[in-house]
């Protein structure tokens, strides 16, 4: 019988590095070519595992952008997990730390907001022995809203993980008109975790 993965697991699939150049490739008009980072970073650590996200545009790695905190804790009854997304107060003060992520070590709760309804539930599907899939969602009757530069903005946020790949399904919404307005507007951008570099 299989054991439920528990956070250290989720930890090994989202942490690291990734690009959709595949993807990019067969469909350039569609998709940019993206390299995105997530590191461990040491908030939170009583009871979850924390992640700093940025991507950049591959001609471009010097602006990264959309620098965001991924809270994620367990529910041992049902195994499944929550996360819980942070926007950073002063996002430039910490662009580029997925490169340069001993940045990171002097981050501190102060430095972030809490984003009350960007928030998915994760629930796990078993591929193989020791292999799974972490589908997250938004819950049902949330919206995540914030405030950006004075302009009320939505995100419509969803991933999907496995050991090698990561689908992201964050794209923004048009408060006005509901439709979506950038990011995985035809489906996720598939990235492929790229091997440590020694």
């Amino acid at each position: 019988m299989n054991s439920s993965p528990n956070l250290s697991t989720l930890k090994e699939y989202l942490a690291g590095e990734f690009d959709n150049k595949q993807q990019a490739i067969a469909e350039p008009a569609w998709y940019v070519h993206l390299h995105m980072w997530q590191r461990p970073v040491p908030l939170f650590q009583e009871d979850s595992l924390t992640l700093f996200a940025e991507q950049a545009n591959i001609l471009n790695l010097e602006q990264p952008y959309r620098q965001r905190l991924l809270r994620i804790t367990q529910h041992i009854a049902d195994a499944s997990f929550k996360v819980q997304y942070y926007m950073f107060k002063n996002p430039a003060a910490w662009r580029g730390a997925g490169r340069n992520f001993e940045l990171l070590n002097a981050l501190a709760s102060e430095e972030v907001d809490i984003l009350p309804g960007c928030v998915l539930k994760v629930n796990v599907e078993t591929l193989a022995q020791n292999q799974y899939k972490f589908i997250a969602k938004p819950i049902p009757d949330n919206r995540c809203t914030f405030d950006y530069d004075g302009k009320i903005v939505e995100v419509s946020l969803g991933f999907e993980a496995t050991q090698k790949e990561f689908l992201s399904y964050d794209k923004g919404i048009d408060c006005e008109t509901r439709k979506p307005t950038w990011g995985a507007i035809l489906g996720p951008y598939r990235y492929t975790k790229l091997p440590i570099k020694s």
